[in-house]
């Protein structure tokens, strides 16, 4: 009878301490979520503190977003590259880039010792001139407008130890990055004092070009302009020393607010 009552005695025992450990489990794992919390508390995002005010600008946003994101990966990778450039690097540049027409490389006086493809569809109209300080800027652009339209070119300077080697020259239709916008025909860049770039909008280009563009980067970035009986909205963007504007044709040409970030 000992026996037996001692083993009921500890079997009540065992059964106690679960039901401690149970509670004892809960509260430490209640404490632990709420500690957690407080030092690492789960992240939200507020897609409020996001939202345009001006439908100008939203308008805008929606259309550069697809066509400026992958112009400034290419920036990125072109002026990331400072020596002459091997097979590897065109590979990948092609593959990452597949609307680039066409890669060249110079030697120190200007002659194209490589360029890819050899017989490029779009051939140069004309001599293309880089006028530039090159320890003093890294890279510039220069647009050869063709039969075929026009080809901008990203071109910086390559180096051998601390010598000028000459220079990378990448190519492509900028028409091939607005295909990438969600509406290609309301999206207008204008090439300062040479040309207006659309897939078909109905603009007055010669009206925009007669903008002075250039007093009015002077001072401002992006802003509403008015031609003709017409307004719109804009916003510049540099690729290397040199400005592009982005435009679309207002909204609403009274609209106020701005989410802009300048």
């Amino acid at each position: 009878m000992r026996y037996l009552f001692l083993i009921i005695l500890a079997a009540i025992t065992l059964l106690g301490g679960c039901g401690v450990w149970d509670s004892t489990a809960e509260y430490t794992k209640e404490t632990w979520h709420s500690t957690r919390e407080l030092m690492d508390p789960p992240p939200v995002i507020d897609t409020d503190s996001y939202q345009f005010t001006n439908p100008n600008q939203e308008k805008l946003a929606k259309l550069i977003s697809p066509v400026d994101g992958p112009l400034t990966s290419l920036i990125r990778f072109v002026n990331d590259t400072d020596t002459m450039p091997g097979i590897d690097w065109l590979d990948l540049l092609m593959a990452r880039f597949p609307w680039v027409d066409r890669v060249l490389v110079t030697d120190e006086e200007g002659t194209i010792i490589f360029m890819q493809p050899e017989l490029p569809v779009k051939r140069i109209s004309k001599p293309l001139v880089f006028e530039g300080v090159w320890r003093q800027v890294s890279l510039m652009t220069v647009v050869d407008y063709s039969d075929l339209g026009p080809e901008m070119y990203i071109g910086r300077p390559y180096f051998d130890d601390i010598k000028f080697g000459g220079l990378i020259g990448v190519g492509f239709d900028p028409r091939s990055l607005m295909r990438l916008c969600p509406d290609p025909k309301a999206l207008i860049i204008i090439h300062p004092g040479h040309n207006v770039w659309t897939l078909g909008a109905d603009v007055d280009k010669k009206a925009l070009l007669a903008v002075d563009w250039e007093d009015k980067l002077k001072s401002e970035v992006h802003g509403q302009v008015r031609v003709g009986n017409r307004y719109y909205t804009w916003l510049t963007r540099y690729v290397g020393k040199d400005q592009y504007i982005y435009a679309t044709e207002s909204v609403d040409p009274n609209a106020e607010g701005s989410w802009w970030p300048f």
